[in-house]
């Protein structure tokens, strides 16, 4: 089946017995998953959605996120994952470029309580016809006054539903980006994009699905890693995905010891945790003994980390790179072979990796030479949703799309990451993009400039600071301007240091030269 849902209803005929998703005490067989993805996409047809509509949905790593997900894609429609951290403001900004017709928002327990903001920015968006409430409890009445839960809108829905037909081309998921010119965009991507990067899982990581793996889901579903490594790939090939809403170090570890874990894939800062909570209440050896495969992406694994995980549990963690425009999985390590510490691998099959020279497409020439990574094959987007001169200044005419990232390669062909593009910020495996939080502090009303730079941190990697000049006769203390950004601002993004000053340094021509702050 070409349309992306075909790895759920696939593992539904094929193993009707097996547990597809675990969730606290819920166990979720494949057949219990596909009929509840059929009442979604019964529920969305009802309402008018029609195939290639865009459909939001911001939910943490529960059962819902996967029935919903699959249930759009069944529609034909495309599916739009929020982060679920997002405010207000910012939910309406990602509706409205989306051109959303609907949006599913988790409203469940006090700490998960991200339906309020959805809500907000819903209202604040024309053409988004349709808002459902998912409750933790499906009984209960919708806790936002005038709105129709995600239960009571399935109630009655037929539990079958013939999939529709989609094109290999067609859209299945956009991915919602940050960039260095500022306002996220959302990178297009195919279903055979989707589809053929969760399959490289039989060449990256043995998966067979003679053989399930049980994947622990702590990356969040909304973001690509997660989403096409952990539940796709694991449906693709039949495997039992343990859901962790949000990731904590001793449950996490706890869960791995219940549910008997084989695959675990996570940023660095995870690793770093389940290291540091390893105490003498953890059988490290029955883990070891289940753990089959471990990956990281995202940022680079420290050394140590390296070597500590891979004596504690006896395996090495395979490194790999990618981005939301390549699906996104572009190169790894591989299994069974030795680790090449900082290495992020090789392209994966099918996919091609070149260095740029400059600004040109050309390729670097010199052996020991430092480029731009550049990526083409299955994986690579169709481009960024209504956004013509983005995209045709990111793939080139041969479809080679640009990283922004700086790296070298060994010879044997295994790449490295030098610097990330200019200004990211990597913090907890989130990419934070400076200019992006600039424009946010630059309405705040005592702020006259404002430069973010990313400063080292011991569990995040980075931390996000900003250096700021108040307008002449405006005060406001550092403490004022981290508590009004908490509030304008998704909790990974907002400067947790502010350092106020009188003046920034400056390049001849008016550019902060953030190399000198610190």
């Amino acid at each position: 089946m070409t349309n992306l849902a075909g790895f759920l209803e696939n593992s539904a005929q094929a193993h009707p017995d097996r547990t597809a998703i675990v969730f606290g005490e819920t166990r979720l067989s494949y057949p219990q998953v596909n009929g509840a993805a059929n009442q979604v996409a019964n529920l969305l047809v009802s309402r008018g959605i029609k195939p290639g509509d865009k459909v939001a949905l911001s939910c943490p790593n529960l059962p819902y996120f996967t029935i919903i997900y699959y249930g759009i894609l069944k529609a034909g429609a495309t599916v739009v994952p929020l982060n679920v951290l997002l405010k207000g403001r910012e939910v309406a900004y990602h509706l409205a470029d989306s051109d959303a017709k609907a949006l599913f928002a988790f409203q469940g327990t006090p700490d998960l309580a991200i339906g309020a903001e959805c809500h907000e920015g819903f209202e604040a968006t024309e053409g988004c016809e349709q808002f459902f409430v998912i409750t933790a409890d499906p009984t209960a009445p919708s806790p936002i006054e005038g709105t129709e839960t995600f239960a009571q809108g399935v109630a009655g829905q037929p539990p079958t539903f013939d999939t529709v037909d989609v094109d290999d081309d067609d859209t299945a998921v956009i991915l919602y980006t940050s960039g260095t010119t500022g306002q996220p965009k959302g990178a297009e991507l195919r279903h055979r994009n989707m589809r053929d990067n969760a399959l490289a899982g039989e060449a990256l990581f043995g998966a067979d699905a003679a053989k399930p793996d049980t994947y622990l889901c702590v990356l969040p579903l909304f973001h690509s890693f997660g989403q096409t490594v952990i539940q796709n790939g694991g449906f693709a090939y039949g495997g039992t995905v343990v859901m962790l809403p949000r990731f904590e170090a001793a449950p996490a570890i706890g869960l791995m010891q219940k549910e008997s874990v084989t695959f675990f894939a996570g940023v660095p800062t995870m690793y770093w945790g389940l290291l540091n909570a390893l105490d003498e209440t953890v059988d490290v050896k029955a883990l070891a003994a289940n753990l089959r495969v471990a990956v990281a992406g995202g940022a680079a694994l420290p050394v140590e980390v390296h070597h500590q995980f891979e004596e504690r549990f006896g395996v090495t963690i395979l490194e790999g790179y990618g981005l939301s425009e390549t699906s996104p999985v572009a190169s790894f390590s591989r299994l069974g072979q030795p680790v090449r510490v900082g290495s992020i691998g090789i392209p994966i099959p099918g996919v091609e990796m070149k260095l740029l020279d400059g600004e040109s497409w050309d390729e670097v020439t010199d052996p020991d030479g430092i480029g731009e990574i550049a990526i083409k094959g299955h994986n690579i987007m169709k481009g960024y949703y209504q956004r013509p001169d983005a995209t045709a200044a990111s793939i080139s005419e041969d479809g080679w799309f640009r990283s922004g990232d700086l790296g070298k390669k060994d010879a044997d062909g295994w790449y490295y990451i030098v610097d990330r593009s200019k200004d990211m910020i990597i913090r907890g495996g989130f990419n934070v993009y400076p200019r992006e939080i600039e424009e946010v502090l630059l309405t705040h009303p005592a702020i006259s400039l404002a430069a973010v730079i990313g400063v080292p941190h011991e569990s995040h990697g980075e931390e996000i600071k900003a250096v700021v000049i108040l307008k002449p006769g405006a005060s406001a203390t550092p403490e004022e301007i981290v508590a009004w950004g908490k509030e304008q601002m998704a909790a990974y993004k907002y400067p947790r240091v502010v350092e106020i000053v009188d003046a920034l340094p400056m390049t001849a021509t008016g550019k902060i030269l953030k190399r000198e702050l610190s």
